[in-house]
């Protein structure tokens, strides 16, 4: 398994400048090296943080391009504490609590960035759940008859 971050502590010590976040990204998308999408070239030289150009047929392309951080104006590190906190929520996230948490200045922003972190997350052909299925502290269906209040389910 990955040594991904288990706690915030964790993800503000690993990932705590823009620099950490590139570099991580870099070895998430060229993870035996740089390698040109256009021609396959293996030599690349760094035109501004994030732009690479290849050495070979000079395309330029960059860790966040094809990504859900392309065209963004925020910091990778708030992506990150974004990426983070989706994932650690227990109950689910939702994109007014993502607002609150980041200080994001727009109920569209997080919502846009909630969206997208959730698109991410689907492994394309995936099989649907079958059989006998386990999961903890969730219930599913619709409404029950029984004690309402303090003492119902849910």
């Amino acid at each position: 398994m990955e040594d991904y971050p288990r706690t915030l502590a964790e993800l503000e010590t690993r990932f705590s400048s823009e620099e950490a976040c590139r570099e991580y990204l870099f070895s998430l998308r060229w993870p035996n090296g740089f390698r040109c999408f256009r021609c396959g070239g293996a030599k690349a030289w760094p035109v501004r943080k994030m732009l690479y150009q290849c050495s070979i047929c000079g395309y330029q392309t960059s860790v966040i391009a094809r990504t859900i951080f392309e065209g963004t104006r925020k910091p990778l590190v708030i992506w990150f504490r974004a990426i983070w906190w989706v994932v650690s929520q227990k109950n689910g996230a939702s994109a007014l609590g993502l607002k609150r948490v980041l200080g994001l200045g727009s109920y569209q922003t997080a919502w846009t960035w909630l969206h997208k972190l959730r698109r991410a997350m689907v492994r394309p052909g995936r099989d649907r759940l079958s059989g006998r299925i386990e999961v903890d502290e969730t219930y599913l269906g619709g409404h029950e008859e029984g004690v309402r209040g303090k003492g119902g389910r849910g």
